[in-house]
């Protein structure tokens, strides 16, 4: 009986810890008398509450102490709404996707996307309805290996969308091998031949999410690049050259900070190209892709790189400082802000360390990276492991949404919104 009062005891201590942290986070003034919430332990009550989101990104310290305790629902009703055939326009409207451009420029400058996904089904579509809108296009490369279930989920999805679809030819991906370009490779032959016209086109994994909206990656791409390529990277150092196999690379673009895994060539490169190490992600033109699958360099390279350790590390940016090459920059840096990344070798000088956890170097984001991820430039972000933390991107997505709405230049449909989640209006699972 005595265990049994100390056990209630502590429940109610915790109980009572976590209101007052939460009605701290409220920022309330001294003045006015604080409100109290609607349900008592609103860490408890299995949604997302708004005022914790605008708290993570504040970065309040608290916070994430209660997000750790606040479920996430929206991987199960993304899941349910894939795993149940239905009418197509239940599903558009049940996963919140933008139906309509939404302003004039937009209408009239469609990009292509490249995403390649092999796991977390419902992170997926997080970042695909994060990117849609009905004038762009978007070539899905599916992971040969993964299984049954996940392809059918996919193909339910595009199915619905006449602008989505899923490459005509899928690789077995393997991490740091030619699969991965080539890859890239065959959604570029489906995306030229498709009937959708684009202007640009730019690669995902499905562990990036987007920092800025549709509107504001065309205006950075027509106000900095207006047709030109951009794929950071630098030429490699005159005593490191590239093999094919070596130690997990050190991508950093950090003065000459890069080392490549690539110590030395198995043959010379064709053609007497000059061999650049970069980003393997990119946003490129249209006549930039033709050109990569017709040019007999580009060809030529494609082969010669087969048995090279990460050879999108050096395949676009390589290409792209051929002087001929269209929409070229022979003389370009490591500037372009495509990817907001925490690399374990820049803490501290670039960034403050993960919030999160380190795999092969590069930070999986945690609730305390929020605020340095929305404050960088550039136009997306990576990592992101959901079934570490989803409250990270969940909370990303309801911000990035928020934004698409602000900036729209038409009337917004109602299920655009998703579903405001507010301590004072919860619903109890």
């Amino acid at each position: 009986m005595s265990q049994l009062r100390v056990t209630k005891s502590g429940l109610l201590v915790c109980t009572v810890i976590c209101i007052f942290i939460f009605l701290y986070l409220r920022n309330s003034t001294p003045e006015e008398p604080e409100e109290e919430p609607t349900y008592p332990v609103v860490v408890e009550c299995g949604f997302y509450p708004d005022e914790l989101c605008s708290a993570l990104f504040e970065g309040k310290g608290a916070a994430p102490k209660i997000a750790k305790f606040c479920k996430n629902p929206h991987g199960s009703e993304i899941l349910a709404h894939l795993h149940t055939p239905g009418n197509c326009s239940r599903i558009s409207q049940g996963l919140h996707f933008i139906t309509r451009p939404l302003s004039a420029e937009e209408a009239n400058f469609s990009l292509a996307y490249i995403i390649t996904v092999h796991k977390e089904l419902a992170m997926f579509v997080q970042l695909l309805r994060a990117i849609y809108v009905p004038q762009n296009v978007y070539c899905i490369h599916v992971d040969e290996k993964v299984p049954k279930k996940y392809k059918t989920a996919v193909q339910i999805l595009v199915n619905c969308f006449e602008n989505i679809f899923i490459s005509s030819k899928r690789e077995k991906m393997a991490y740091a091998g030619f699969t991965r370009l080539q890859a890239d490779i065959n959604c570029m032959k489906d995306l030229v031949l498709s009937k959708f016209q684009w202007n640009y086109v730019i690669n995902l994994c499905g562990q990036d999410f987007p920092i800025k909206t549709n509107k504001e990656i065309i205006y950075y791409i027509r106000s900095k690049w207006n047709d030109k390529n951009i794929t950071p990277g630098a030429i490699q150092p005159p005593n490191i050259k590239s093999k094919t196999s070596g130690s997990h690379p050190e991508f950093s673009p950090q003065g000459n900070s890069y080392i490549s895994p690539n110590k030395r060539f198995k043959d010379e490169p064709p053609h007497n190209l000059t061999i650049y190490s970069g980003s393997a992600y990119y946003v490129l033109t249209r006549k930039f892709v033709e050109f990569i699958l017709t040019d007999i360099r580009a060809k030529d390279m494609l082969q010669w790189c087969k048995n090279m350790h990460s050879p999108e590390q050096h395949y676009w940016v390589t290409l792209n400082r051929l002087k001929d090459a269209p929409g070229a920059t022979p003389n370009a840096g490591w500037e372009g802000n495509i990817r907001a990344i925490k690399w374990k070798n820049e803490e501290g000088k670039v960034h403050e360390g993960c919030k999160g956890h380190y795999v092969q170097d590069t930070c999986v984001y945690g609730l305390g990276d929020l605020p340095w991820i929305i404050h960088s430039p550039s136009l997306f972000a990576n990592k992101f492991e959901p079934s570490t933390d989803p409250l990270v991107v969940t909370c990303l997505e309801r911000r990035h949404r928020l934004k698409v709405l602000r900036q729209a230049e038409v009337p917004v449909e109602p299920h655009w919104h998703f579903r405001q989640e507010s301590h004072f209006n919860m619903k109890l699972n």
